[in-house]
């Protein structure tokens, strides 16, 4: 007999066991890690395509749909192409739940990307937690998701509060004291009107009126009236879509050329068409760099992914988008290729003082935005944004 040749067992139990091993062996891992394969990453998104902020979905989702695009034409990450499979939710949170639960049930995603909407976050966030399934880059600024106990919840834009305290900062520092704050009557509004208030508190100052507006802006005119009886030297509009839009046209009505002052989420292509002469003059915070001005790397990098990809206008939103998928990417490079949901968190967490071209992230610190960007632009008589 050979000596280097191990006898195989002969009873009817131990070839059984023997038969049992090689089987499990052959099959290879019990269970691959959800939304890997060999060739292949994917990402699951619910956001706004249609209803009332769909404009901003679209646009979003078109920046970061260029970059994958581009990214799997150049072999991907790490020899896989990434999936952005995406499903429109209409900025209703019942069916941004009743899409998550089908990922979660699906369990074929590796991470959610790209989320949009505060009360739209605000109800998957939980249903994720839960569920182990991180969250890149969702599309709010909002507080109530930034909370430093949130596990896998990865916010790179800069929230709200950081808007309106470059808003509030901006008014005070050129000597405006009676400013009112009109917000939306959802969560969104609601923590805008939260962050405006703490920002002019900071400065010993209290807004001089305040008023809400539905989501349909059937009471535009009316918090108009209310906000214009107390004189405000300015106003900041806690707003989005089409209360927005109201909510000037019914200023500018009685009181033309009274300085307003909005957040990131108005500055749609199609917000500003439909503003026409009445956006004159509003100003309008931003939270990516200025898409039309190629100063930056990351904007020239960006331009020329949209002119290739055929799209001739750019914007903020889809800039906003681009980046998301750039550093969701960097990340699942950096993450290597026995990629995991718990690789890919601790690839995030530690990514830190991270150049995107011109504009940095620092991440690890719970829900807290990874970016600190906000800077002001302004809508000309064209219709057009100019810093």
């Amino acid at each position: 007999m050979n000596p280097n040749v191990t006898a195989l067992p002969t009873s009817p139990l131990a070839r059984c066991l023997v038969a049992l091993a090689c089987g499990l062996l052959a099959l290879g891992p019990a269970q691959a890690e959800p939304g890997v394969t060999n060739d292949t990453i994917t990402l699951a998104q619910t956001t706004t395509l249609s209803g009332p902020l769909g404009d901003l979905g679209q646009d979003v989702h078109k920046g970061a749909k260029v970059f994958f695009d581009a990214l799997n034409a150049r072999g991907g990450v790490n020899g896989r192409k990434v999936v952005l499979q995406t499903v429109d939710d209409a900025y209703d949170p019942k069916k941004t739940v009743a899409n998550v639960e089908a990922v979660i049930s699906a369990n074929d995603s590796l991470a959610l990307f790209g989320t949009f909407g505060t009360p739209n976050n605000e109800a998957l966030i939980p249903l994720a937690q839960k569920a182990g399934l991180p969250v890149l880059m969702p599309y709010t600024g909002a507080p109530s998701i930034r909370k430093p106990e949130f596990k896998a919840v990865f916010n790179l834009r800069a929230s709200y509060g950081d808007e309106a305290e470059k808003l509030i900062q901006h008014l005070t520092t050129i000597g405006f004291k009676k400013i009112g704050v009109v917000y939306q009557n959802n969560s969104f509004g609601k923590e805008v009107l939260a962050a405006a208030q703490a920002a002019l508190e900071q400065r010993q100052l209290k807004p001089v009126a305040v008023a809400s507006v539905e989501n349909d802006a059937s009471d535009a005119a009316a918090a108009a009236a209310k906000l214009l009886a107390a004189q405000p030297d300015a106003l900041v509009l806690g707003l989005a879509g089409k209360p927005t839009i109201e909510t000037i046209r019914a200023v500018n009505k009685t009181r033309k050329g009274l300085q307003m002052y909005a957040l990131s989420v108005l500055a749609t292509p199609g917000n500003l068409k439909t503003l026409g002469p009445d956006g004159t003059g509003v100003a309008i915070s931003q939270v990516v760099p200025f898409p039309n001005q190629g100063t930056l790397p990351i904007v020239r990098e960006y331009q020329q992914a949209m002119k290739a990809a055929g799209h001739a206008e750019v914007s903020h939103l889809s800039l906003e988008g681009y980046i998301n998928a750039k550093v969701a990417a960097e990340a699942l490079r950096r993450a290597g290729r026995n990629l995991t949901r718990e690789s890919l968190v601790a690839a995030l967490s530690g990514l830190k003082n991270h150049d995107v071209g011109g504009m940095e992230v620092s991440f690890g610190r719970g829900g807290a935005s990874a970016s600190k960007f906000v800077e002001l632009t302004v809508i000309n008589s064209q219709g057009k944004l100019v810093k």
